[in-house]
């Protein structure tokens, strides 16, 4: 354990005290996000970030030690395990040289070498290979057996080349000095497979690609694997001169004749043995090598697209709330009608309707005084547009509202409306609300994510949320991993109201599962509102253990004690109820108090128990009890008379939120249901390597229309408010501290409702596909 912890500290530049610590943590069922907000102490202050890397190399070390044992075993089984191969195996630091270790003696299917060996051939190839002085066709008359079908010299020498090929074949040292050779010098070759040129019209800049293997990035390299699943593309990976005469040796063999000491000398079998070379390599190892280097390929460029798509939806779930305001969800239709609900402050079914605005009925006026009707009856404060079909119409017939009824005091905002199809037909939503249409389920859950996005956007599956690349090509395992993590960091992070929280809000809190999750709420309905976190201890199956682990980010409002609102831990209760005894002041009078909590000093206050970090956040917890984490509430509002793609004209100025954020550049929703591409080049005057040091999913930004292809669909934006249609945009030099300043036009941080729609996958028309192209082209420049 020991070889692994130290490992682990060395990746990712901690102490083996620290790792010691938080393993030890994890291995006791400590939750990621219980350790990093009360036990910072043991720990060294590790934050969930360093705690999820470590976590996932601890799974990765400790499955690679189980691997090892394996191997080892077997390989003693078979009574072959030399202690210079031992000390190999205990040595190896990945599973790839694990495996490349085991392959000489991993079980497999009989293969020739095995069949030439069992026909008495291998002395034939150690002699020759020994002494190459030795003349091949004379050798080989010793070892003719015809019962073995070894009849001629010509069946001798195949068979002793066959047994040098797999010796030479699975020799770990050369396997990896020919893969980083490959990987360093290999160029990535893609083509179009001919006649599908214009079935895979969506692929076409890679229909002649060529680049270096180790510089194709993750969007680019998941593009061409998509383009071969589907059968339009064919890739290889070529090494120096592609027009030279295919016949030559390939750099490769010159390796594989260098490790194993064979050299032209004009002697009687160097030629022969320069052939098992030859052989070897285009035999063995070339396809076998680019299996294993477009493996790696892929395996980066997914963890990649997962880390972007993880980011993104932290993003997403971390947006402003617009807060406890009773809300009108409308998820905009046509011929259909908008389907209406409301909802109260708590985000409680109230009412629900249906109007219609649009053509063919085209009730706009009495849609306007139904929509006043409910905003008077239920004391509405905010009414959520989803963002599909109709939604701008609609959008337009709340202004007209608000114009006719301003003492209503209504805010309008379009609400990112993906998923909510997907949780209205799902069987929780079945059961939470068992009485309503599946589309006012999608109204109420509209309404419900402009209230509080992360509550709303935890009963959906994250897949559907549309913030991801490429998300069902990547790996659906590590891919659910990242994001529950996510979506498990950021619940703990903004805490859960005990009193109101879902099942599935619940179930995301640290410590807590599903089936406990519904045991609080059916302890809920039976016994009435929690008064004080320790009832949570009357819960079934609820435990000492998982109370540890989740009492501190659960909630109570207006409860017995008033650090249950708070996220002191029910472990810190006594110190701070003894620190308000010491300064005779009672525990309420401190809390909120900015001058006392300002005015202790944590080194003085720590003890055994709770050190300097832990005070600090108890002292930060008292002056702001229960402080939300999320950014204030803002939104974007589109530009009247902008509602289609006809409407747009170069050099117009408009505002928009960035629905998705990838490595070539930011997604931006303009309200004409097609989102416009600012690229990594025009988000900022200064260099950005990383677009999300600029923007992330849901800011509010304002853009620049650089140009308009109605027939493809595509955007071009910019935030860079100098630049001007028909400028080229990309290629921007790197300045002075680059990346360290705002890019012009870009609007305040927001990460509230009023996002965009889902991104599109890269298809001819679409403008991911379009992106691609830029950003290759943008790549070469630099």
């Amino acid at each position: 354990m020991s070889s692994i912890n130290q490992a682990i500290a060395n990746e990712l530049g901690i102490s083996q005290r620290q790792v010691d610590a938080t393993v030890a943590l994890l291995d006791e069922g400590a939750t990621v996000p219980f350790i990093a907000r009360y036990r910072k102490e043991i720990t060294g202050s590790l934050d969930d970030s360093q705690l999820r890397q470590l976590d996932e190399r601890l799974r990765y070390r400790r499955e690679m030690e189980d691997r090892r044992a394996t191997i080892i075993e077997t390989i003693r089984e078979q009574g072959q395990l030399t202690d210079e191969l031992l000390a190999s195996l205990n040595t190896a630091d990945t599973k790839g040289r694990l495996e490349d270790l085991y392959l000489p003696y991993k079980p497999k299917r009989r293969t020739k070498g095995q069949i030439a060996r069992e026909a008495g051939l291998e002395p034939l190839a150690d002699a020759l290979f020994d002494d190459p002085g030795q003349d091949p066709e004379v050798l080989a008359g010793n070892y003719l057996n015809t019962e073995a079908g070894i009849e001629d010299a010509k069946a001798a020498l195949d068979g002793a080349r066959y047994i040098l090929m797999e010796r030479f074949a699975e020799d770990a040292d050369l396997l990896a000095r020919l893969r980083d050779f490959l990987w360093q010098d290999g160029q990535l070759r893609v083509q179009v497979v001919s006649g599908k040129e214009e079935e895979g019209a969506r692929f076409r800049d890679y229909f002649d690609h060529r680049e270096p293997l180790k510089k194709v990035p993750s969007h680019r390299a998941l593009a061409i694997f998509r383009g071969r699943n589907e059968g339009v593309l064919q890739y290889s990976i070529e090494v120096g001169d592609p027009e030279a005469d295919s016949r030559a040796p390939h750099p490769a063999e010159g390796m594989i004749a260098s490790h194993w000491g064979i050299q032209n000398r004009e002697r009687p079998a160097d030629r022969w043995l320069g052939e098992v070379v030859r052989w070897t390599w285009r035999v063995k190892l070339s396809t076998h090598l680019e299996t294993d280097l477009m493996g790696s390929l892929r395996e980066r460029a997914e963890s990649e697209a997962i880390q972007v798509f993880a980011s993104n939806l932290k993003d997403l779930l971390m947006a402003a709330p617009a807060g406890k305001t009773a809300t009108i969800g409308l998820d905009p239709g046509l011929r259909t009608g908008v389907k209406v609900a409301i909802v109260d402050g708590t985000g409680r079914f109230l009412d629900q309707g249906s109007i219609h605005p649009h053509a063919p009925r085209n009730q706009w006026d009495q849609s306007i005084e139904q929509l006043a009707g409910w905003c008077r009856q239920h004391g509405v404060g905010l009414i959520a547009i989803g963002n599909g079909t109709a939604s701008r119409e609609t959008d337009r017939l709340v202004g007209d509202l608000i114009k006719r009824y301003p003492e209503l005091g209504v805010t309008r905002v379009m609400v990112n409306e993906a998923g909510a199809s997907v949780y209205s037909a799902s069987e929780y939503a079945s059961r939470e609300l068992p009485d309503l249409d599946v589309t006012i389920r999608g109204a109420v859950s509209i309404a419900r994510r402009l209230q509080d996005p992360l509550a709303e956007l935890v009963k959906i599956e994250p897949k559907s949320i549309g913030v991801g690349q490429y998300q069902h090509d990547v790996s659906q395992v590590q891919l659910a991993r990242t994001l529950d993590a996510v979506i498990e960091d950021c619940v703990n992070a903004v805490g859960v109201d005990l009193n109101t929280a879902s099942v599935p809000l619940l179930t995301r809190v640290a410590g807590l599962n599903t089936g406990i999750a519904e045991n609080i709420i059916r302890h809920r309905e039976q016994k009435g509102m929690f008064r004080s976190r320790r009832e949570l201890m009357e819960v079934s199956r609820l435990g000492e253990k998982t109370f540890e682990q989740a009492a501190g980010f659960l909630r109570i409002m207006d409860g017995e004690n008033p650090l249950d609102a708070s996220a002191v831990h029910p472990e810190a209760y006594g110190f701070v109820e003894a620190l308000a005894k010491k300064e005779g002041r009672s525990l309420g009078a401190i809390i909120g108090d900015h001058a006392f909590t300002r005015s202790q000093d944590p080194a003085r206050l720590a003890d055994e128990r709770f050190g300097e970090p832990t005070v600090r956040d108890i002292l930060n917890e008292l002056e702001k009890p229960g402080r939300d984490p999320r950014p204030e509430f803002e939104y974007a509002q589109f530009r009247e008379g902008v509602e289609t793609l006809a409407d747009l004209e170069p050099g117009m100025k408009l505002e928009g939120n960035v629905t998705n954020v990838t490595h070539f550049g930011a997604f931006v929703d303009i309200g004409v249901h097609q989102d416009g591409l600012v690229h990594i080049s025009a988000l900022s005057n200064e260099f950005v390597k990383d677009p999300r040091d600029v923007v992330r999913a849901g800011d509010v930004v304002t853009v620049k229309v650089l140009s308009v292809d109605q027939d493809r669909k595509r955007i071009e934006l910019t935030m860079r408010m100098g630049d001007e249609p028909g400028q080229a945009t990309q290629g921007s030099a790197k300045p002075k501290n680059a990346g360290k300043g705002e890019p012009a036009g870009k609007g305040p941080r927001n990460s509230s409702g009023g996002r965009g729609s889902k991104p599109k996958k890269p298809e001819a028309g679409g403008a991911m596909a379009d992106a691609f192209a830029r950003a290759r082209q943008s790549d070469k420049q630099h």
